[in-house]
Order: C-alpha cells, then sequence, then structure tokens
C-alpha cells in the first residue's frame, strides 16, 4: 500500500500553525466587528455558474484553476476559488435586499488548481469582507482602514504599503479602454503571446502584465486620468480625502487593474517586499456591477480579501497559549477528585491539564512537557485532610491548599 500522504497543494494545520491561522482570523474578526460587521458563512462549493458569472469564462480562475466536477445528479459544482461570489449569491437567493447596508466577514478554505508557491497553496484559507448597499466613497474609505486596522493589530503593518488606484466608472473604462486597444495595437508586434490575446479580450489586463518586454511598453501606454470623468474624478478625490482624513497612508499605482466590467472605481492592494515575489496580502476594490451580473437588483458594493497564510507568515509565532495547571490524581480516590476539580476548575476559566493515569512520576513528565505552571496533586494524605498540594514550576514552591480554597488559590494562574 503506497504511504498516505496529503494531496499536493494542501497541508495540515498542527500545533502552532493551527493556533497562528485561528490568531489571524480572531484578530481581523475583533476588528471588523468592531466596524460593525457580522459573520456569514457560505458553502464551500456552489453550482459551477456561480463563478462563471462573476469571474469571466475567460479568466484564468475559470479555465485553469477551479475545481469542478458533477455530482451524482448531474450537477456542475465547483470548489469556491474565492470568498466574494459566494456571499453576493446569498444576497440574491437569501432575499437580503431589506438588510441594506449588508456589513459582512467571512474566513475559510478556498480552493484553486495552480502552481503551489510561497503562502499559496491549492487549498488556501481567506478573511474577508464585504460592504454592500453603500454607493458612497465613505464606504470605499471604511473598508480600507478596516483592512489597515487588522494588519496593525498583527503587528504588521508597517512591513506594507497600500497602493490604490481608481477604475473608473462605465464611461471611463470605455473610453481608456479604446485608447489602450489603439496604442497596443500598434505595438502588438512586441507584445508577449500572453497579452496578445489580452489585447483581444481584456486589454486592461495588459498593465499588469509581469513580461519583462510588456512592461516597457506599458511605461509608455496613455494615462487613465486623461479619459476619466469628472464624477469618477471626483469619487476617486472624495476616497483619497477620506483616507487623508482618517489617517491611512497610501501611495498611487495606476497599474493596479481588475479585468471584469462590474469592477468600477476603487482598486487597492496592500504590498510587503518581506514574502518575495508573492508580494500582495490584501487586496480588495469597489464591484458596483457584480450583483446585477448576478441577475440580482443593481447593487453597489465593495470589499477585501486577505490570504491566512500569508498573513500568518508575516506575523510569525501566535501569542503564547495559557499555561496550564495540571491535576495529578494519586490512587483511585485521587484521581476521582482530580477529575472533579478538573470540571470545577475550567468553569472558573482556568486552563486545566487532567493527567488520567500513572502516577506522580509519569504526572510530572506530562507538565513539564507542556510547561505548566502549576501542579495539583490529590492523594490519600490530601484528601484526609480536605486539601491539595499545589507546586509553582516557576518558584519551585509547594503549598497545601484547602479544596474549598483551591478555586481563588489557582486565580492568579488564570
Amino acid at each position: 500500500m503506497a504511504k498516505l500522504q496529503p494531496v499536493r497543494g494542501t497541508h495540515d494545520l498542527i500545533g502552532d500553525d493551527a493556533r497562528a491561522h485561528l490568531a489571524i482570523a480572531e484578530t481581523a474578526r475583533d476588528v471588523a466587528e468592531r466596524y460593525g460587521f457580522g459573520p456569514m458563512a457560505t458553502p464551500i462549493f456552489e453550482f459551477t455558474d456561480v463563478f462563471q458569472r462573476t469571474l469571466g469564462d475567460t479568466s484564468d480562475i475559470v479555465t485553469k484553476e477551479m475545481y469542478t466536477f458533477d455530482d451524482k445528479g448531474g450537477d456542475s459544482l465547483t470548489l469556491r476559488p474565492e470568498g466574494t461570489a459566494g456571499i453576493a449569491r446569498a444576497f440574491i437567493s437569501e432575499g437580503l435586499q431589506n438588510e441594506l447596508p449588508l456589513k459582512c466577514f467571512y474566513h475559510g478554505p478556498m480552493f484553486r488548481h495552480e502552481r503551489p508557491q510561497k503562502g499559496r497553496q491549492r487549498q488556501f484559507h481567506q478573511f474577508g469582507v464585504e460592504l454592500i448597499g453603500v454607493a458612497e466613497p465613505a464606504a470605499d474609505v471604511e473598508v480600507i482602514a478596516m483592512a489597515a486596522d487588522v494588519l496593525d493589530a498583527l503587528g504588521i503593518l508597517s512591513e506594507t504599503k497600500l497602493e490604490l488606484n481608481t477604475l473608473g466608472d462605465a464611461q471611463s473604462k470605455e473610453q481608456y479602454r479604446g485608447a489602450l486597444v489603439a496604442y497596443f495595437t500598434g505595438v502588438a508586434d512586441q507584445l508577449s503571446e500572453e497579452s496578445k490575446d489580452r489585447l483581444g479580450r481584456n486589454p486592461l489586463r495588459i498593465l499588469d502584465s509581469k513580461d519583462r518586454g510588456d512592461r516597457a511598453l506599458v511605461a509608455d501606454a496613455p494615462i487613465f486620468d486623461d479619459y476619466m470623468t469628472d464624477e469618477a474624478a471626483a469619487f476617486f478625490a472624495a476616497v483619497q480625502d477620506g483616507l487623508d482624513t482618517v489617517g491611512v497612508a497610501y501611495t498611487r499605482n495606476p497599474h493596479i487593474v481588475r479585468g471584469l466590467d462590474y469592477y468600477s472605481h476603487t482598486a487597492f492592494e496592500f504590498t510587503t517586499e518581506a514574502l518575495g515575489a508573492q508580494g500582495t496580502v490584501l487586496a480588495g476594490g469597489r464591484y458596483d456591477g457584480l450583483i446585477e451580473t448576478m441577475g440580482g437588483p443593481h447593487t453597489p458594493g465593495v470589499g477585501w480579501g486577505a490570504g491566512i497564510e500569508r498573513l500568518a507568515m508575516m506575523a510569525g509565532a501566535p501569542p503564547a497559549a495559557a499555561r496550564a495547571i495540571t491535576l495529578i490524581g494519586l490512587g483511585d480516590a485521587g484521581e476521582k477528585e482530580a477529575l472533579r476539580l478538573s470540571r470545577e476548575l475550567r468553569l472558573a476559566g482556568l486552563t486545566v491539564e487532567l493527567v488520567y493515569k500513572g502516577g506522580l512520576k509519569r504526572g510530572l513528565k506530562r507538565a513539564d512537557r507542556i510547561h505548566a505552571a502549576a501542579a495539583v496533586l490529590i492523594g490519600d494524605d490530601e484528601l484526609a485532610k480536605a486539601a491539595v498540594t499545589v507546586r509553582n514550576f516557576d518558584s519551585g514552591e509547594q503549598t497545601d491548599v484547602a479544596i474549598t480554597d483551591l478555586k481563588d488559590h489557582l486565580a492568579a494562574y488564570r
């Protein structure tokens, strides 16, 4: 029999890795809740059409990376490659139009069949927020400020840079698309094969090409600001003014683009040099046309998503877990009392490690292995006095404590 291994591009979360992921999600949740956002969880698989509608039939995710399969009923299902589409589908199917503004956060696994790379596996984990139903630029400012606060709470904001751009409104994009097509058509013979393909389908995507030759051509491409409507320019100015007002620093990056028509106005990325080539740790923007594209009413929206693996790589070791109190029962009566006390102390808010059997030597060995703060020894001699022996591992002090006073005595270890 072949040796069992995790599937390529997946990994187990064990020990500190699991605790690091949990700490990232809990930190982000705490910040999101302070902004008035509440939790939402959607299924990890949807009808394939949900993602084909939202990501586009020609995107790399849809054509190359989605985990798509037919179920026993013949329906085409897809493991979610990102979180926003499921939230938008739920908004429509669950009739949440009366809940506007809808402010939610989510976290969980996403799936893309791509080459595993630093901080990105085929099953990866993401935390994201969505603010649906607010067309004003203040919504963009709020979600960006929340993103900055999450990174700050994780201790990594100073290692990132906020890059900001505008995609304008529909009229701005149409005018700009025409200018790009005219420019890149004139130098098409110098474009990479991928960008030649994009020229016919989605010329905006050429702007974020990583090909060195393409980058040289992009440097001389038309500038989007020359094609913005007054309304789009005013919206972007309001977002920038709002970020200045709340004290979030940013850099303009005109090469941040989004390939699909339902994206509009603000696009942003928090980038870092701490992870090498994979420099984006959090990205988002406005998607005013998304829900309409999916068959719902025209509903504005803005949000962001962040890879938990990448955040964890930057944040380093998670906060230390609370050190346990080890309960060591000696003999049948001691073991029974240790079992009773273990629940009583846990209900009092203490972290308790119960030694199930094996006596004093095994119990102390276990306590040492988990770096316990103290041990509570419960034997026949102690029980005869309705007391226990508490051994403090840091000071070495050993104290007899009445069982009725034990919770108060251990309160300092909470």
